[in-house]
């Protein structure tokens, strides 16, 4: 079990030891939970408040906050306690699974397939021909990766995901289990001899650098070019994102959310848990749309929408409140 003092702790965040304890951290836990051996976070002034009752010896918190941390127990202030606790999990992180052997015996490797160096793969992955693997990818037991697609180094590829042919992935791209990578587009049209008719989807798909696709996600290849995720986006379980959509960089798509057919997103666009954007409309540049939301029209560059269909925030949570008060109204 790993464990450290508080100070060691503090050599890594490079924070404020406010207070002072001699118990040894063995991990971290949310702070209603935590016990006297382990280390918890105060990111948010209103949770001061739940310091008191907490059994936890040591808490990574913002500058501001307002209470002491009491006997033997301590606080390392730091600028962003989000942030630091990032850093503390992964101090506590215990290893990745293992290899015993960098190419698993029951793994397919197409003859024509480049392997860089320090590359695995695990047991019962199919590697198909032509594709290109950088150097230390990571590919779990049970990924699928087809003809002439392209794996940046340093980029790890859980079990059950697919990687359809011909789509390209930059350095640095975590791809979560049973991820859906360049699926065909969802494209028919009606046809009055033969009812619907597919339309081929002939793109592909593009992945820039540390790009982060979560469990059960697809990303559709493009009809004619290529569905295009900018360096850094990330990208929750359970999400759509259609065919020739193009997000820019560091966008956000939170658990359950959707875009349509040949979406276009700026930098940064946030978009919340089971939102729906409907196809062909742009998005701006650091746009926010909230959770639920249903956007049908181009959003304007740092704007926020709530609402079906989505309207400005603040126009929203007026017009809610307007119908609050008139329900309660007819109640009486």
């Amino acid at each position: 079990m790993k464990s450290y003092s508080i100070q060691e702790i503090n050599e890594v965040l490079m924070g404020t030891i406010v207070g002072n304890t001699s118990i040894k951290i063995t991990a971290p836990e949310q702070l209603e939970l935590a016990n006297a051996s382990e280390i918890t976070f105060i990111g948010n002034k209103k949770y001061e408040k739940l310091w008191k009752t907490s059994k936890a010896s040591v808490a990574v918190v913002n500058e501001d906050i307002s209470i002491e941390p009491g006997e033997n127990k301590a606080f390392i202030k730091v600028k962003n306690a989000d942030l630091a606790m990032s850093q503390v999990l992964e101090i506590f992180a215990p290893p990745s699974p293992l290899f015993e052997i960098d190419i698993h015996p029951t793994a397919f490797v197409d003859k024509t397939v480049v392997i860089g160096k320090g590359t695995r793969i695990g047991a019962g992955s199919y590697i198909g021909p032509k594709v290109k693997l950088g150097e230390n990818v990571t590919i779990y037991p049970n990924v699928t990766i087809l003809d002439e697609c392209t794996i940046g180094s340093n980029s790890v590829i859980w079990s059950g995901a697919v990687i359809r042919e011909r789509c390209h992935m930059g350095n640095g791209c975590i791809i979560h289990s049973n991820a859906s990578i360049g699926a065909d587009g969802f494209g028919f049209r009606p046809d009055p001899q033969k009812g619907l008719v597919k339309i081929p989807q002939i793109g592909n798909v593009v992945l820039g650098n540390n790009v982060e696709i979560g469990a059960n996600s697809c990303v559709d290849r493009g009809k004619f070019s290529a569905t295009i995720l900018g360096d850094g986006c990330k990208i929750d379980n359970l999400i759509q994102i259609g065919h020739n959509s193009k997000l820019g960089q560091f966008c956000i798509m939170s658990g359950q959310s959707g875009l349509a057919g040949s979406v276009t997103l700026g930098n940064g666009v946030l978009i919340g848990g089971s939102a729906s954007i409907t196809d062909h409309v742009t998005i701006g540049d650091g746009a926010i749309i909230g959770g639920g939301s249903g956007v049908t029209k181009n959003v304007p560059a740092g704007v926020t929408l709530l609402g079906y269909p989505a309207i400005d925030a603040r126009d929203a949570l007026r017009q809610w409140a307007i119908l609050k008060r008139l329900v309660n109204e007819s109640k009486k």
